[in-house]
């Protein structure tokens, strides 16, 4: 391969789609050279904006040799039988969270990326962020003590609608449980999920509690208590109908306590020289998905966004879209 990539952008559907494509313009790694969507108007019009052709026939896509890697944002139903025939054409993968419904679609969709010696990359970016890197870092070092109860909220009023809408900013599209497969904690909820995960370790039970949708088949705002085999809590919070709701990740523990609040990072602990609220100096970002996903393809680097990572991720929202229906705790 040259050292540019060249992209086809597969659909439109994801309110990500966008960000993606202009990430991959400005990746100086990275050409968009087509464009597919399951949904023909959408995606002409999306070549149109773009200046790069659109092809209808996905297989013509994949099948293109000129074609080294896809960037697919499709309804996640489609994920699997996409992102194993791009793999199957040896086609590089960037895909949006999450990667598939269960984890055993996962694991399919991982046996045909490793056996056609593909990269796949999952955009979870919270993991590359600064405050992230410190709180690994303050739970490494021992400044936390034993973790005893991690929490993370993200929500917003994307569900809210105005003037009779059915829904806010966020498309009616991401409300289709067929498509989506769930709702806020699906979608949102899915940076709590693999943040809590990385921070606290593997997940021994779930229980969850979802609020349904009066218009629509998923849930708009969900809470799940999760039981680690550290013995910690932890308390994942995530909605589509919280207006003005800040981002925080809260870890306590037996020596020292961490908040996290947007920007804002405060730690306290008995293992710092000065007692009471500290503001710590935060280590520099990694680089964002794509980038790693970019260097691995170019240069074989190993990215930091990991198998386990992605598994993780769907197994809880596995588990806890089943505790949600069976109205009980799941063991994992």
């Amino acid at each position: 391969m040259s050292n540019l990539i060249k992209v086809a952008l597969l659909s439109r559907w994801h309110v990500h789609a966008d960000d993606y494509a202009n990430s991959a313009k400005q990746n100086p790694d990275l050409s968009i050279e087509l464009i597919w969507d399951e949904e023909r108007k959408r995606g002409e019009d999306w070549a149109k904006e773009l200046n790069v052709p659109f092809e209808a026939d996905l297989d013509k896509v994949l099948s293109n040799p000129n074609i080294d890697a896809v960037i697919v944002s499709t309804p996640t139903n489609l994920h699997k039988e996409i992102i194993v025939a791009a793999a199957k054409n040896k086609k590089h993968i960037f895909t949006e969270k999450v990667l598939a419904f269960t984890v055993q679609d996962c694991e399919d969709i991982y046996q045909a990326v490793e056996e056609n010696n593909v990269k796949l990359m999952l955009s979870l970016p919270r993991l590359t962020e600064n405050y992230y890197l410190y709180a690994q870092e303050a739970l490494d070092s021992g400044k936390l003590g034993r973790l005893t109860t991690i929490r993370c909220r993200l929500a917003h009023n994307g569900g809210v609608g105005q003037n009779g809408a059915k829904t806010g900013w966020l498309p009616e599209r991401f409300f289709n449980k067929e498509q989506a497969g769930g709702g806020a904690l699906m979608d949102l909820g899915a940076h709590p999920i693999y943040l809590t995960n990385r921070l606290a370790g593997p997940a021994k039970t779930v229980q969850a509690q979802f609020q349904q949708s009066k218009e629509f088949a998923v849930e708009d705002n969900a809470a799940v208590l999760v039981e680690y085999e550290s013995g910690a809590i932890g308390i994942i919070e995530s909605g589509f109908t919280s207006y003005g709701s800040p981002f925080q990740l809260e870890l306590y523990g037996t020596e020292g306590v961490l908040l996290i609040e947007e920007g804002n990072v405060r730690i306290q602990s008995s293992h710092l020289s000065e007692q009471g609220w500290q503001t710590p100096e935060l280590p520099e970002a990694l680089p964002m998905p794509m980038q790693q996903w970019t260097s691995s393809i170019l240069h074989g680097t190993t990215p930091s966004i990991t198998k386990e990572d992605v598994l993780g991720l769907t197994a809880v929202n596995e588990q806890a879209a089943l505790s949600q229906e069976k109205g009980k705790k799941i063991e994992m």
